[in-house]
């Protein structure tokens, strides 16, 4: 299965200069609890603006230039590889979009704020074409800076 997973402000912003647009700790555990043991699917910017490899997942990176010190992976390959086994697509916007007609799940983190002169996207979720089964509001801890709401949606037949 091809699932997607995010963090977006309340306009759908989820980039600002190639970083994450805030500190949400509590974010990055559901992140972590979701895609543990998995396989994640990003682009090259992505790659670039993680510390490194995040522990037990199997990393695929999108990109048009030959690396030896990444696994690098086609969209072909995405799409065969999420018949066998889940495939978690983290990012980013271009990423999103391009794996978005084939997702089955949707892992949404919804930051309530409004970034300033954001850059990067997530893409627009047809409502008619996806459901939100579970919806989760989170105050902020104290490692956050907002309080957020996490949602699941399921693409509907």
């Amino acid at each position: 299965m091809l699932t997607m997973i995010f963090a977006c402000d309340l306009q759908n912003a989820i980039g600002k200069d190639g970083d994450l647009p805030w500190r949400q700790s509590t974010d990055l555990q559901h992140f972590k609890k979701i895609t543990l043991g998995g396989t994640i699917v990003m682009g090259r910017k992505t790659w670039e603006s993680l510390p490194g490899k995040l522990p037990e997942r199997r990393h695929l990176v999108m990109t048009r230039s030959n690396r030896d010190d990444i696994e690098t992976t086609t969209f072909e390959e995405v799409i065969k590889l999420s018949m066998e086994q889940n495939v978690f697509v983290i990012g980013g916007g271009e990423i999103y979009s391009l794996f978005l007609p084939h997702i089955e799940k949707i892992y949404r983190t919804i930051i309530h704020c409004n970034v300033e002169q954001p850059d990067t996207f997530a893409p627009e979720i047809d409502e008619y074409m996806f459901s939100v089964v579970e919806t989760k509001f989170v105050e902020k801890s104290d490692k956050d800076q907002y309080d957020m709401t996490f949602e699941v949606l399921v693409k509907m037949n």
